[in-house]
């Protein structure tokens, strides 16, 4: 290695010079310490050997310029002095050196000096190279994070990191901007304070990031932002993978989404009818249609597709709004019922009449009525119906002069009524009457790419009438939902998604939680002549099979069934079964 010697007296310097070439180094040697600094500025030396008495500036001297260089720690400094008191060696070491050698010389001391200062030159050299390289890395590392820094920055997704502790610890400058327009989140506190979350919303988190990691899904959140703008976000919650008790949380802005979504909705859904398809916008616009003009409306389609909703949907979108609707099922009335609750009755006009009574038509007044299974209405009260329709005017039970309304009638029923009138069980002039426009609610299988709203909807409902906070589907729940023939339609999928919120443990609805009859094989059909397709196993085993799972309440059987307490009991009587 690169020797400096900086000795005044030239036969110590000639020994020190020959001492140090003999082990292999090669020596640059001065008398004075002025021109030994000049050349020091300018060049490296791993060891320096001085004297302490020099000419003009002294060793000490010389040694804290040295030391005082950007490369002055880098040689490995060693004086020579006379002095040997304990003062005196401790102003050499204070000056900077890092040993000292006193005089006069001894050549046998002097190697065994010089070896330790090669040994000290060397774990220098290794040291400094250590520090160089951590140096690169920790400047790589350091660019390597303003580069990830200025990644998530320009990002739209916020990220957070909460310590094993709770406390925050990271907050990236777009969550800033995300939670509080860049003035959010106290590192010092815990994430549940920092963060401008909900107790609601924190709660959801905190229960989040308490699952498997498998089973973890974003959480919605809402804020108010310092501008008192609502942001609507969705939170991811990870494990850091360094330390799983760590986590972080990445915050994703779906405030657009989520405008889009409720502009979606609000085409989506009129009245209380749900859906987007094309059946139910072309039936939209004709209740819109039909809502402009008086006539009757006879609204047909299978049992559950929501016909009463239809009907609710003409009127509140009518100028009869403000006024009464009243539903009236005609199934299941015996005549004399059936007509005093339409048209009303005289005191006495039959047992149990005790007082008068005022019927639907009348306590409809300026508004409308929904006659639901009108295709049960005996044929004597179809005759009154008629009346009504024609004259606009009913009579009471018991009493001979008719009494004038002004009320707007919508029938509905799931029967053919034109086969009906021409067996003779329906009056064809009422029909014609009450058949003046005609509303075909799609069954939900015309219309299935509307079962996920439908879903959504229904959730949103049995979650708030439950208390449970059930929130999304599974993709192979919602597989299965719309894979199944819903010959219930709409009340059928209501009632099997509130039983999958019953029974769902999680926020997440799976397979595993939907009503059996869901997932088992689909029934085999075969042809019968004269009749096309038929099940297998008919309705009549459906329909008992239905009442012994309800354990003969007919009324959870309908239910299970998707159909009305009123429908499953025509039903019975239609095919004449008598469940014991």
């Amino acid at each position: 290695m690169r020797v400096l010697v900086v000795e005044d007296d030239a036969a110590t310097r000639a020994v020190i010079e020959k001492i140090l070439r003999a082990r292999g180094h090669e020596v640059t040697a001065f008398a004075d310490a002025e021109s030994a600094w000049a050349v020091y500025q300018g060049d490296t030396y791993p060891l320096v050997l001085m004297d302490w008495l020099l000419p003009g500036m002294d060793g000490l001297q010389l040694c804290r310029q040295m030391r005082a260089t950007p490369f002055g720690d880098h040689s490995i400094i060693v004086v020579c002095t006379t002095r040997d008191q304990p003062d005196d060696l401790h102003a050499v070491l204070a000056a900077g050196a890092d040993d000292y050698l006193t005089k006069p010389v001894d050549v046998r001391r002097l190697n065994v000096r010089l070896s330790i200062a090669e040994r000290q030159v060397e774990n220098l050299s290794e040291r400094k190279r250590a520090e160089a390289q951590i140096t690169a890395v920790l400047a790589q590392l350091e660019h390597s994070r303003d580069d990830l820094l200025s990644i998530l920055n320009a990002l739209r997704v916020g990220s957070a990191i909460a310590e094993r502790d709770g406390s925050l610890s990271f907050l990236s400058e777009s969550a800033r901007r995300l939670l509080a327009d860049g003035d959010a989140g106290n590192l010092a506190l815990p994430w549940e304070r920092s963060l401008p979350f909900s107790a609601h919303d924190a709660a959801e988190l905190r229960a989040m990031a308490a699952r498997a990691p498998a089973h973890r899904t974003k959480v919605p959140v809402c804020i108010e932002t310092g501008a008192r703008r609502r942001c609507f976000l969705d939170v991811e919650v990870v494990d850091d993978p360094r330390d799983p008790q760590r986590k972080i949380f990445f915050l994703y802005d779906v405030s657009e989404v989520h405008d889009l979504r409720r502009l979606l909705d609000e085409k989506a859904q009129f009245r209380d009818l749900v859906g987007k398809s094309t059946p139910m916008v072309q039936m939209y616009q004709l209740i819109r249609d039909l809502a402009r003009v008086d006539s009757t409306v006879l609204i047909e389609g299978e049992t559950g597709t929501g016909k009463e909703l239809v009907a609710r949907a003409i009127h509140y979108s009518s100028h009869r709004a403000e006024k009464p609707f009243i539903a009236v099922n005609s199934a299941g009335l015996t005549d004399s019922l059936l007509a005093s609750q339409l048209f009303g009755h005289k005191r006495g006009a039959f047992t149990g009449a005790f007082e008068d009574h005022k019927g639907v038509f009348e306590a409809a007044e300026g508004g409308t009525i929904f006659l639901d299974e009108i295709g049960d209405v005996p044929l004597n009260v179809q005759t009154s119906l008629l009346r009504v329709l024609q004259e606009r005017e009913i009579t009471r039970l018991g009493e001979s002069k008719p009494r004038k309304v002004d009320v707007r009638v919508l029938a509905a029923t799931h029967h053919n009524l034109s086969a009906e009138a021409a067996a003779g069980d329906f009056r064809p002039d009422l029909l014609y009457r009450i058949r003046v426009a005609r509303v075909h609610p799609p069954s939900l299988r015309e219309r299935r790419e509307d079962i996920p709203l439908l879903v959504g909807s229904f959730l949103g409902q049995v979650g708030a009438a439950t208390g449970k906070p059930v929130e999304q589907v599974s993709a192979a729940a919602m597989h299965e939902l719309m894979q199944y023939a819903w010959p219930g339609n709409v009340r059928e999928l209501r009632s099997a998604i509130e039983f999958a919120v019953i029974r769902c443990q999680t926020s997440v609805i799976d397979v595993t939680d939907l009503p059996p009859e869901l997932t088992q094989p689909p029934v085999p059909q075969i042809a019968a002549a004269g009749f096309g397709v038929i099940p297998e196993i008919d309705e009549r085993e459906r329909l008992l099979t239905a009442i012994q799972s309800a354990k003969g309440n007919r009324t959870e059987a309908a239910r299970l069934l998707g159909i009305s307490r009123a429908t499953l009991y025509r039903r019975l009587s239609e095919l004449q079964v008598d469940p014991k």
